[in-house]
């Protein structure tokens, strides 16, 4: 077992599995026992209790934090600044003022490292042969997240446009996929390099998206049609489930009758 979602995956299973022990010479086994004293227990408080550790480290100048003596990486565009980190029992959380950038499972020995490829994207786009020896592409390899086919179509990319613009295309392609589904990205991948730009921005205008955007800019050429309609994205359910009972009374129109009396001023005719 190399990872803590191993051991505990383990660990449920033989949980599983202890109910249907018998202890000695009792009448019933784990499990039985447990299904009579469940309906006696205290229920479980309805407000999410947090867990997890509170620290606020400062991103350094590998795009890395330190965590409980080990480093987890974070997005390059948050080099420099103090950012909240959530430890778990099972994983951390690293947020951006609100919003998570970044979730790793936790290590469980220390002087260790977890570094995700894509948090240095933008940094490798300027810098392409830091590519080769990086311990992000290590670690992808290894998690399987960096396939054969990616080096395959790295390997015709660098033979087709030269070792830094065929890295520099590589690592362009792998900061479109964040905005691409993951089937249009293998299907990408698998297209010889030497029939495209290696430039971000021709490859965008030649992706689906690309091409729903050059059909909406014809569109937008004829007349806009006279009904429109806004959608408004619902809170998630987490978040609705946790809001505070709305005691407000209801909105009225009552008070805008009084404009109903209201009469203007007759105009004199010349």
């Amino acid at each position: 077992m190399d990872t803590l979602a191993e051991l505990n995956a383990v660990i449920d299973r033989w949980d599983q599995e202890d109910d249907a022990r018998r202890i000695r010479s009792r009448p019933r086994t784990i499990g039985e026992y447990f299904a009579a004293e469940q309906p006696l227990l205290a229920p479980l408080p309805e407000e999410p209790f947090e867990t997890g550790r509170l620290s606020t480290p400062r991103v350094d100048r590998y795009s890395q934090i330190c965590v409980m003596m080990n480093r987890y990486s974070v997005p390059v565009r948050l080099i420099g600044r103090t950012i909240r980190v959530m430890l778990h029992a099972s994983e951390l959380v690293v947020y951006d003022g609100r919003e998570e950038v970044a979730r790793h499972e936790r290590l469980i020995a220390r002087n260790g490292s977890r570094l995700e490829l894509d948090h240095y994207l933008e940094a490798l786009i300027r810098k392409p042969g830091a590519l080769p020896g990086a311990t992000a592409l290590d670690q992808a390899r290894a998690a399987g997240r960096f396939t054969p086919m990616h080096d395959a179509w790295w390997e015709a990319a660098v033979k087709a446009h030269g070792e830094r613009d065929g890295t520099r295309a590589l690592s362009e392609v792998l900061l479109l996929s964040r905005h691409l589904p993951p089937r249009t990205h293998r299907h990408r991948r698998r297209r010889s390099p030497e029939d495209r730009c290696p430039h971000r921005r021709c490859r965008r205008s030649r992706s689906p998206q690309g091409s729903r955007r050059r059909h909406r800019t014809r569109r937008t050429l004829q007349p806009p049609s006279t009904t429109s309609q806004t959608a408004i994205a619902p809170l998630p359910a987490a978040v609705r489930a946790n809001l505070p009972p709305d005691k407000r009374p209801l909105p009225s129109v009552a008070p805008y009758d009084q404009l109903l009396r209201l009469r203007r001023p007759d105009h004199p005719t010349p």
